[in-house]
């Protein structure tokens, strides 16, 4: 499945849910079973009263969420030409569902988007209360390179940056910076890789 799960548990007894994405060669890529174990996770810990925060991040020391494991879903869409296969239909269904659940969280959900954050992992990361970013972030909705348009709530975050600058990164598939996240509103700190104690909105200068 790809996915670790745990729980701290404070002095106090209150504890905090850890979701880790796991598969570090596909640089976290999203897969159907993923989505479906995360959101069920997610909708556990909402509903437990010990839990008072949920953290998700990506193993591994080059990506969050490189977006969704797309290679099946070509493969199927190759088989079954001008129809559209049940696989991307249920990937595509589970995965705006999941976004939506992590934008309606009713717990604070803090998402570590270190290294690369593509696609998927852009609304993962966009959906979150709270958006951390690190020196080596390197954020984009690349959909286009592959013939897809932006996705998973990226008309809702793309069209409010300044200018048409939410035009082009969506044409254009351009990578942007963790202190670009922040001046444009898509992050709300940045870490320093090495210490996930020392965050500000200054580190990635």
């Amino acid at each position: 499945m790809n996915l670790h799960f745990e729980e701290l548990t404070g002095s106090d007894g209150a504890r905090i849910g850890i979701a880790s994405l796991d598969a570090e060669k596909s640089l976290n890529a999203l897969s159907l079973p993923m989505i479906l174990a995360l959101s069920e996770r997610l909708d556990t810990w909402a509903k437990d009263p010990n839990i008072f925060c949920v953290l998700l991040r990506g193993n591994g020391p080059k990506a969050f969420c490189a977006g969704g494991e797309v290679r099946s879903l070509a493969t199927a869409c190759r088989e079954q030409p001008g129809t559209v296969p049940a696989l991307a239909a249920q990937f595509f269904a589970a995965e705006y569902r999941l976004d939506y659940a992590l934008h309606t969280y009713p717990k604070p959900l803090i998402c570590w988007g270190h290294g690369y954050v593509l696609g998927g992992g852009m609304g993962l990361l966009q959906s979150a209360s709270v958006r951390i970013v690190t020196p080596s972030s390197r954020l984009a909705m690349p959909e286009v390179s592959i013939g897809l348009y932006p996705d998973v709530g990226a008309s809702w975050f793309l069209s409010r940056l300044p200018g048409k600058l939410g035009v082009f990164l969506g044409l254009t598939g351009a990578h942007i910076n963790g202190r670009d996240a922040l001046d444009l509103g898509l992050a709300d700190a940045c870490c320093a890789t090495t210490s996930k104690t020392n965050c500000s909105t200054a580190c990635c200068n």
